[in-house]
């Protein structure tokens, strides 16, 4: 009798433990059908000549369950499952070369904290509703060829912290409601067809680059307002006009500005207002500025790189510029500056690279690096100056 009892208790152990490893199996392979369905759909609108054998895409076999574990033969790679392996939370494909459109049912994965399609080539236009993935963070879709305009139900993902459209054929203005998207810290659109001026930025960003665009008109002070964290600006290779003025230097938390290759017309520097600044590199080359080179960029503690090249500065290279002792690389050349360029930048011990040829300077020592492209013909400073340059 005493065996038969340790036997049927053997026998319940054993079932428990069946019934637990069972049920947990079930749990982890119970992705919710609408997940599955948008799975689908996504595959599905991706050309199949485009999916290569050893590919993520290839690996999605609708035959077991995507979160099913352990994934040894199909959903090997390409998306991430939530703790509970019932909802998609992440997609980033593997830059394969897929060929096909975005499906509006991308929306039903609303789980999705990240979407990388990067590197591929998708075309046809971001769906607007896009707009219900309202826990993505990550949003990445550079490098293919979305055209259309950046939907402006994208402003509605309120957890986004990183947006990177880059290089697409994308057009049209930027939605004017950005601003709205508090957390975003992140905004690459730079190599698509925008167009229009900048609108109100949203109030933590850290990066801006929107390089290689069609943006137009000049900055307002009211865009940048309370963009306290701004670190990196990169607007170069746009129709930007007007001053670029002394408030937008003296964002507390600037470090590297470039804005060449614009119709900027003018430059105002004041002295920052403490020596905390960080800005660090300046690329202003390529524009349309006039007037003196600012000397106030002297301030600057930590500026190692300048460039205020093929603009038409005229006048003397600022002394101050002789004595910025972080300055690595110095870019002068193409302008109309006069004069003889400061002492400090040849000293010895001292190792600026860069040209301040194609001026019209004297006495620009031929021993330097610095000096190596030759100054603009007389006449032509003759004719810049109306008469003899004039320091």
């Amino acid at each position: 009798m005493q065996n038969l009892n340790y036997l049927c208790l053997n026998i319940i152990i054993c079932l428990s433990f069946f019934h637990f490893h069972i049920n947990n199996f079930l749990v982890q392979a119970l992705t919710l059908p609408q997940d599955i369905a948008a799975l689908k759909a996504f595959k599905a609108s991706i050309k199949p000549s485009s999916i290569t054998p050893y590919s993520c895409l290839a690996s999605w076999n609708f035959t077991i369950d995507p979160c099913s574990i352990p994934r040894r033969t199909y959903f090997t790679c390409g998306l991430t499952c939530t703790p509970d392996s019932t909802r998609i939370n992440q997609i980033t494909l593997d830059p394969a070369g897929y060929s096909g459109t975005l499906t509006s049912l991308i929306s039903q994965l609303t789980h999705l904290t990240t979407l990388d399609l990067a590197d591929n080539s998708f075309f046809g236009t971001i769906p607007s509703s896009i707009s219900s993935l309202s826990n993505l963070q990550i949003l990445t879709l550079r490098s293919n060829s979305f055209s259309g305009s950046i939907p402006p139900s994208l402003t509605s993902l309120k957890s986004l912290q990183s947006l990177d459209l880059s290089h697409n054929n994308l057009s049209g203005s930027l939605p004017n409601s950005i601003n709205s998207l508090t957390t975003l810290r992140r905004i690459d659109l730079s190599f698509n067809k925008l167009t229009g001026s900048l609108p109100k930025l949203p109030p933590n960003l850290l990066e801006l680059a929107l390089k290689a665009n069609s943006l137009s008109g000049p900055f307002q002070k009211q865009n940048f307002e309370g963009l306290n964290q701004l670190e990196v600006v990169e607007l170069s290779e746009n129709a930007l006009t007007g001053t670029i003025e002394s408030w937008f230097f003296l964002l507390p938390s600037l470090q590297q500005v470039d804005l060449a290759n614009n119709s900027l017309t003018g430059i105002q520097i004041s002295r920052p207002k403490s020596e905390g600044s960080n800005l660090v590199a300046l690329n202003l080359g390529f524009n349309r500025i006039q007037g003196y080179a600012p000397a106030n960029l002297a301030a600057y503690p930590m500026l190692s790189f300048l460039s205020i090249r093929h603009n038409s500065l005229r006048g003397a290279i600022p002394l101050e510029y002789g004595k910025i002792r972080s300055m690595k690389r110095l870019f002068l050349d193409g302008n109309f500056l006069a004069g003889k360029p400061p002492a400090g930048l040849f000293a010895d011990g001292t190792a600026v690279s860069g040209s301040l040829g194609d001026n019209c300077l004297q006495g620009c020592p031929v021993s330097s690096q610095l000096c190596a492209a030759a100054q603009k013909p007389a006449n032509v400073c003759k004719q810049a100056y109306r008469g003899k340059p004039k320091p």
